[in-house]
């Protein structure tokens, strides 16, 4: 606890430091072209549908999965319906981007997201999602150079993106997921420093954090702090696609915390909210951007919620969604024909007006976000 109160003055130093954006940013701004300038892929590691879409588990609210107070976690999630708690624990995801893009994969609207990929685990998740198909041989969360080439790789191989793509990775994996030795883009993983453009006074702080956090936090995801370095990034250097990666909730997860895990959802909304309100205060960004959200994998039910993996039932359930240019404000998607994770990589493509499939012909096709009929 002494570590993690240390750890939390320092990130609330930064943070305070850094600042926030004017938050009428978060008004309801029309689509200002057909494609996007710009897009981010933002990665939120297993978080299960069933809290994106309901909200708090009640059956998981208990001492048995690690919430110690338990009428403290009912005051902060628990709500009478599904729609009220998922906005409890949601609150930037539905009442801004949701109303104003799109999300699909409630099975409960006749929305269904899967994997494709047989492992259900982050690894082959996160190539799944980025190169547009599965790999048997991506079959184990080991941090083998990915011999496939992802949609951030591809773009940044067009003149109009060279050198305008960056990433940042919570898991270190991610590195070697996006294969950082061959793609050509800077990709940060972990805890390492930022190294490549103009490295502010405030990434400096960031990076001396990084270095001196305790040995033991180390095993440890703290995702506030590669947030605020990839944000300061983003500001400093302006790519035109970025990718984040998150894992804290995922650790949490197999941890079998479930009200740090419900904490951690939390904190993720909020710190999506922190991204887009910055991404609509820069003029570069402004109106221009399309922000899609989504997971590697899903959980397990009950006893099982920890857990996930080709043998997991429920493991192959994942979430996406979307809000920008080309988005129309269509809200929670319903009766919809299934969706695959795979689909992610081309719809990336897709935002700023590049057709992934027609070079990558084994990719899936991108997410229809215009439908031919209501829904």
């Amino acid at each position: 606890m002494h570590h993690r109160r240390w750890l939390s003055v320092l990130v609330l130093v930064v943070v305070v430091g850094i600042g926030f954006p004017d938050a009428r940013a978060q008004e309801p701004r029309p689509a200002a072209a057909k494609n996007a300038e710009n897009v981010i892929l933002f990665l939120v590691d297993g978080l299960r549908r069933q809290e994106v879409f309901a909200g708090a588990d009640q059956t998981l609210m208990n001492k048995e999965n690690g919430v110690s107070d338990l009428e403290a976690a009912k005051r902060e999630y628990w709500r009478d319906t599904p729609e009220a708690r998922r906005e409890a624990l949601m609150p930037f995801f539905w009442k801004t981007l949701v109303r104003q893009g799109q999300v699909f994969g409630n099975p409960d609207k006749g929305s269904v997201v899967r994997v494709s990929n047989a492992f259900r685990i982050s690894y082959p998740g996160h190539s799944e999602m980025l190169v547009g198909y599965a790999d048997p041989r991506i079959n184990s969360n080991d941090a083998v150079p990915n011999p496939n080439v992802s949609v951030l790789e591809w773009l940044n191989r067009r003149p109009a993106f060279r050198g305008r793509v960056a990433a940042f990775g919570m898991w270190d994996v991610v590195a070697a997921i996006l294969n950082r030795e061959r793609c050509g883009f800077y990709v940060n993983g972990g805890y390492e420093p930022v190294t490549q453009g103009p490295i502010t006074p405030r990434q400096e702080l960031l990076n001396q954090l990084k270095a001196e956090l305790p040995p033991n936090c180390r095993k440890g995801d703290y995702d506030a702090l590669l947030f605020y370095s990839a944000l300061e990034y983003f500001k400093t250097n302006k790519p035109r696609v970025f990718y984040i990666a998150f894992d804290e909730i995922d650790a949490c997860g197999h941890a079998g915390r479930y009200g740090d895990y419900l904490e951690a959802a939390r904190r993720t909304d909020r710190l999506i909210g922190v991204l887009w309100q910055t991404v609509q205060s820069m003029p570069e960004y402004r109106d221009t951007t399309t922000l899609i959200v989504a997971t590697d994998h899903g959980r397990g039910s009950g006893a099982e919620w920890k857990s996930h993996g080709e043998k997991i039932a429920g493991a192959e359930n994942v979430w996406v969604a979307a809000i920008g240019p080309g988005v129309p404000p269509l809200g929670e998607r319903a009766n919809v024909e299934p969706l695959t994770l795979a689909q992610v990589a081309a719809t990336v493509a897709a935002a700023v007006g590049e057709d992934y499939r027609a070079a990558v012909p084994q990719a899936a096709a991108a997410i229809p976000l215009t439908p031919q009929k209501a829904d």
